[in-house]
């Protein structure tokens, strides 16, 4: 499994959503293993980005899939950066 980090901004509407649900972010988890990844780590972080997110994914098509389906709900933008061991 290669491993990237994720690093996701929440929008206005992502904000209020965790608002009103906070563990909706234990739910998104479940989801990025039914699209075939592995959430390792997850930190709520101070400065442009609301998470640093490491994730597991067999190849770049599946974390691609997976960044992309959840930008596309209008609730997250994401910059994913795939990590490469020193």
């Amino acid at each position: 499994m290669a491993t990237y980090i994720m690093l996701t901004k929440l929008t206005e509407h992502g904000r209020k959503t965790v608002k009103k649900k906070p563990n909706r972010t234990n739910e998104v988890n479940k989801e990025v293993e039914a699209m075939g990844g592995k959430v390792v780590a997850q930190y709520a972080v101070l400065g442009p980005y609301d998470y640093v997110n490491v994730v597991e994914a067999p190849d770049n098509r599946t974390i691609a899939r997976i960044s992309m389906e959840l930008g596309a709900r209008g609730t997250v933008e994401i910059m994913t950066l795939p990590a490469v061991t020193l």
